[in-house]
């Protein structure tokens, strides 16, 4: 297996410091607009894991906007996969150059939606992955594998539908990500700040567009922005935390391999961050159509939201000024022989040992987890399959024991836990 992984920002760096610890892959060449983050990144692993690790990483240019230079960058370097970790809106061209270059494709975040013209907070427009899935027949027709979200949410949370649906229950009620974190981000003086942990950019694409549910009765519909809030329990010292409706690739992908009557997504987004989303709306500065702006040097083109992201520190940087945990996880519903059942599946990323071990926030760090262990697995063909498919098509058990098993063991360390809660 050969990796072009396109993006070295928080997520990209941190997939290539967890892969350089496998065996799994023959090369990784590391890609960045901005070459030097790319090679950043090598030489972080060659200082951790020494100069015969990093001879598996290569660095190098690319644009991620440009599906030709995708697919020159894939025949150049004889990549078997294409890993994409840069923001959504560029899925279409990584996509897209991927398929061009004859290689397999992987991502954590799918194709962006458009929200419906006259209806966006009941009805769907262009959902999440549509246009990914509208290629799948050509995928499969070339025998290749596209595997659409892939990260942890989506991602991890996938699995776990997968694998409560084939094992934990016999019918279930509901499907429903809850993402929560009790993270803090302070500066120099020990004063909090505000400081989001994902890129600003996909975080306001996701929760200012209408969130989407799936029913079994009603199918696809949405609702306005931060809808049925609700208090949330998360393990290992998080605590409670109000949950709200957000768009989300779960509610896209579930329905299309697990049986379940309701599909949700909730994101544990807290009273002083919806508050900065909504005045971000309120002033338009969530727009990606660019504006004129006058300057010194004179007029330039910008988009607000892409001004919003430059403003805010880079997520990749603030793991040295953060602490806490963030929960990935999943809450079901149903009934097994009988009896009502509610379990949560979940898995806990600590900064703190992320920095130690890693040099990566634990935000990051916990994202960049799935797509190495799924990479390991299609590597070894353990999972195997041809055109667009979602995490859910593949079964659970093989990604689950990997995560878990001790790294002495050959896994990756990584414990995932089952609560059971007292059913409603």
């Amino acid at each position: 297996m050969r990796i072009l992984l396109v993006g070295a920002g928080g997520v990209g760096d941190a997939i290539a410091k967890i892969a350089a610890r496998r065996q799994f892959f023959e090369h990784m060449v590391v890609c960045d607009y901005d070459p030097a983050r790319a090679e950043r990144t090598v030489a972080a692993i060659v200082d951790a894991l020494g100069a015969d690790a990093g001879a598996r990483f290569s660095a190098a240019a690319i644009d991620a906007g440009d599906a030709d230079a995708v697919a020159q960058a894939v025949r150049d370097h004889a990549a078997t996969h294409v890993m994409n970790a840069v923001e959504p809106r560029f899925v279409p061209t990584v996509f897209a150059g991927a398929f061009a270059g004859g290689a397999d494709y992987l991502d954590m975040a799918m194709s962006l939606s458009q929200r419906h013209p006259s209806n966006p907070y009941t009805e769907t427009g262009i959902k999440l992955g549509d246009e990914q899935f509208a290629a799948s027949a050509r995928w499969e027709d070339a025998g290749r594998l596209a595997l659409v979200g892939m990260g942890v949410e989506p991602g991890l949370s996938d699995v776990f539908a997968r694998y409560a649906c084939d094992n934990l229950f016999d019918d279930v009620d509901e499907l429903g990500t809850r993402d929560g974190a009790n993270l803090v981000v302070r500066n120099e003086n020990g004063e909090e700040i505000f400081a989001p942990s994902f890129s600003i950019w996909t975080t306001i694409e996701e929760c200012l567009n209408p969130p989407v549910i799936w029913e079994r009765d009603r199918g696809f519909f949405t609702t306005p922005p931060f809808s049925e809030p609700e208090v949330f329990e998360f393990p290992e010292g998080i605590g409670p935390v109000e949950c709200v409706n957000v768009e989300h690739e779960e509610v896209l992908l579930m329905p299309r391999w697990c049986r379940a009557r309701r599909v949700t997504f909730k994101y544990g987004l807290g009273e002083e961050f919806i508050g900065v989303l909504r005045t971000l709306n309120t002033l338009g500065l969530d727009s990606t159509e660019p504006l004129t702006v006058r300057s010194a040097d004179g007029p330039v083109r910008v988009a607000p939201r892409d001004v919003i992201a430059a403003a805010l520190p880079d997520p990749a940087t603030i793991g040295p000024i953060m602490t806490g945990k963030t929960c990935a996880g999943l809450a079901v519903t149903g009934t097994k022989d009988g009896r009502p059942r509610r379990v949560y599946l979940y898995h806990v990323s600590d900064n703190e040992w992320t920095m130690r071990n890693y040099g990566t926030q634990c935000v990051v760090w916990q994202t960049a987890l799935g797509p190495v262990i799924a990479l390991e697995l299609l590597a070894t063909g353990v999972w195997s399959g041809t055109g667009v498919l979602g995490p859910e098509a593949f079964t659970s058990e093989p990604f689950l024991e990997l995560m878990a098993a001790d790294e002495a063991d050959g896994g990756y360390g990584q414990p995932w836990g089952l609560r059971e809660d007292e059913p409603n």
